[in-house]
């Protein structure tokens, strides 16, 4: 049996913790510097969680948070930086719907069909900046960043209504879906709302993302290439070729990630479909430590200050402005790496006092046995 290393516990918990006290405090601070009350407005968003309806928004909302910064967690253990998610999830969102939009399949195939265009137009964007690393050694980050701006401008084009936009109202947008393509859900009446079918989606693919790392050679090389390169080529691993897929693989759950809204309730793609969630699954894949536990706690929590903060606006007496949500949002982004830096400083200190003690202890032992 494994013994359980409360060391390792503590540098694991510590870290988004902190992260999240800081952004508490910080936050209290602009509070009380305005001359607000820096409690009520967090009284204010946990009484939200008691409400059926706002439950459910939550849990929706986290569904693509969370399939999100799995394909950004991806990246970091193979220490890459996977900007790109945002435009690789609107992108994969914008080809689903269009052949949903245009494809009439029986419902046993019309889902799975739409599954593998969205993971397959999110892999092909996240290669293109994959090629261009293993081939010319071209930095992730810049040609991801570069991509999401081209992603905005061909998700653009293509929805113009000369090309395949339909236009509703002031929107542009690609169109209804073919019903066989919707997903149901769990509809929990007309005043609650209905969770998201995909909503197991991102379960199973939370738990594959774990299976895969942990207990599979696959998973093994990544990481291994992900600590150090040369020592992966030492042991037979083609960093290029684990670079390539693990670019491959992050951009397919990336292309998923919208989904579960797209399948599941907006049925069309157009200029109000949330963007953003990419780079929001950055922070939260950083808070969640890359552990798909963590991550699943990080997005419920993103999405409730995103779902929880409407009701600051309407508080009796005295209104808040809901940007202090943004505001905790952005401190936490911020806090999160300088608070794991210091806690894996700390626990590398710990720990060599640790060694040093059992060193200590060992070369006290072999004396007296010599003495003896």
């Amino acid at each position: 049996m494994k013994k359980f290393d409360k060391d390792r516990v503590l540098v694991a918990v510590a870290g988004p913790v902190i992260a999240l006290v800081s952004a508490i405090l910080l936050t209290s601070i602009v509070l009380v510097a305005s001359g607000r009350n820096p409690i009520e407005p967090y009284r204010l968003m946990l009484e939200q969680i008691g409400y059926s309806d706002v439950q459910v928004l939550i849990i929706n909302q986290a569904s693509l948070y969370y399939i999100a910064a799995l394909a950004v967690a991806l990246g970091f253990r193979m220490n890459l930086f996977n900007i790109g998610v945002d435009g690789q999830y609107r992108l994969g969102a914008l080809m689903t719907a269009l052949v949903g939009a245009h494809v009439a399949l029986p419902a046993a195939l019309q889902v799975p069909l739409l599954l593998i265009v969205g993971a397959l137009t999110g892999a092909m964007w996240a290669g293109i900046a994959g090629v261009l690393k293993v081939t010319r050694g071209v930095s992730e980050v810049v040609a991801t960043i570069m991509l999401n701006s081209i992603a905005t401008a061909l998700i653009g084009y293509l929805t113009l209504t000369e090309n395949f936009g339909v236009l509703v109202g002031d929107n542009n947008t690609t169109g209804i879906m073919k019903e066989s393509g919707w997903v149901p859900g769990i509809d929990l009446g007309p005043d609650v709302g209905e969770i998201y079918g995909l909503v197991f989606l991102a379960v199973l693919l939370g738990v594959a993302y774990w299976i895969v790392l942990n207990r599979t050679r696959f998973g093994f090389d990544l990481r291994a290439t992900g600590a150090s390169e040369t020592a992966a080529a030492a042991s037979g691993v083609n960093a290029k070729r684990m670079t390539l897929t693990a670019m491959l693989i992050s951009g397919a759950v990336a292309g998923l990630s919208g989904l579960p809204l797209l399948l599941g309730d907006a049925h069309t793609y157009g200029l109000t479909f949330p963007a953003g969630v990419g780079f929001n699954a950055i922070a939260i894949a950083l808070l969640g430590r890359n552990n798909p536990g963590g991550i699943a706690l990080a997005a419920l929590l993103w999405a409730f200050l995103d779902k929880a903060s409407p009701a600051l606006d309407y508080a009796v007496p005295t209104a808040y402005e809901k940007e202090i949500a943004t505001i905790m949002q952005g401190v936490i982004v911020f806090t999160v790496v300088i608070s794991y830096e210091a806690v894996r400083q700390w626990g590398l200190r710990r720990q060599q006092k640790r060694v040093g003690a059992e060193l200590a202890a060992q070369a006290a032992h072999n004396t007296k046995e010599v003495a003896a």
